[in-house]
């Protein structure tokens, strides 16, 4: 184990959300918020919180699900701030960030102030409130770093997105759309496309239709070159089936874990399968992922989601915030020190 960096700088007060123990449940949470001395080691920042997102992944690994999630511990993976100690010219400046081991393995954004590695952050895109820029994180990693594993998209290639509607599923769309891929996306019930794109999305209603006929009918009997899965086994026959020859199909997420798997299928297909777990990148992993959309971002391609203002939580209501993530809640949910 690496010896705890020296601190250098000045300490800070910090006022942090702490889970003492994993809970049962998104209700059995007790989270306190206490006060506690924070202060960076070499070549890191200290950032004062000005906004922090709930994910589905706080929620999971405050509730056990996670095994190697730490007790006691401040959550948060997402988070936008300035920069109140670092080394030489970085102090003031206004940053944004994500992780895959903040909040879960160490201390991380729910709170005023936070210690993260200089590699790690990314400058705040000019334009977005404090709230928009914490809410761009987990779901925007998730998607680049799908595409960027099964292959960026090129114009002319039609990504398929399961769960369109999703925060991940929306931000696959966006980044799709940017490279020039043909869009489709997926819903359970009749509902339209929620999110921004750069170009049309064709939306089929999987309650309605066979979603692998009607994707074979969109690309004149070629298939879908990507599926991006957002949802997982319910929807894996039907991606499986929707890809064309040599397609990709990224992975992010589980209900059942066993399904059919049709091999002669896959290797007659030349299918290729990607699995993303964004939990396994570190902070400085995360922030070259988020780097590579900061040219969409700075030229309209992509945007933030809307962040309403009753999904905006003071630290001392975290409870409510998880509550409100856990019961499936479409809305960015955000902390705000």
């Amino acid at each position: 184990m690496n010896p705890a960096p020296k601190p250098v700088g000045h300490s800070i007060e910090a006022r942090c959300v702490r889970l003492l123990a994993k809970a049962d449940n998104a209700v059995s949470l007790a989270p306190a918020v206490e006060s506690r001395a924070l202060s960076r080691g070499v070549n890191e920042l200290l950032i004062e919180v000005k906004a922090a997102a709930v994910n589905p992944s706080d929620v999971k690994a405050a509730t056990g699900l996670m095994a190697y999630a730490i007790f006691p511990r401040t959550p948060g993976r997402d988070y936008a701030g300035v920069v109140v100690d670092g080394p030489a010219g970085w102090i003031g400046r206004e940053m944004f960030g994500s992780s895959g081991d903040l909040g879960i393995r160490r201390d991380g954004t729910h709170a005023t102030h936070l210690v993260v590695e200089a590699d790690a952050v990314v400058e705040k895109p000019a334009g977005l409130s404090w709230e928009q820029a914490a809410g761009i994180g987990v779901p925007f990693v998730t998607a680049m770093e799908g595409l960027r594993r099964a292959g960026v998209p090129k114009p002319g290639e039609t990504v398929l997105v399961m769960g369109v509607n999703g925060k991940v599923g929306q931000a696959t769309v966006q980044i799709a759309s940017w490279h020039g891929a043909r869009v489709i996306g997926v819903v359970r019930k009749n509902e339209p496309y929620e999110g921004h794109t750069n170009s049309k999305v064709d939306v089929i209603d999987a309650s309605a239709t066979d979603v692998a006929t009607r994707v074979r009918e969109l690309t004149g009997g070629k298939g879908a070159d990507i599926v991006f899965n957002t949802v997982g086994d319910p929807y894996f026959q039907a991606a499986h089936q929707s890809l064309a020859l040599r397609g990709r199909q990224i992975l992010i997420a589980a209900v059942d874990r066993i399904v059919q798997f049709n091999i002669l299928e896959f290797y007659r297909g030349q299918h290729t399968y990607v699995g993303i777990d964004t939990l396994g990148l570190s902070s400085i992993a995360t922030g070259a992922v988020l780097r590579e959309l900061g040219p969409g971002f700075a030229g309209g391609h992509l945007k933030p989601f809307p962040i309403k203002p009753a999904a905006i939580y003071p630290l001392e209501q975290a409870k409510a915030a998880f509550i409100a993530v856990a019961g499936s809640s479409r809305d960015r949910v955000i902390l705000r020190p």
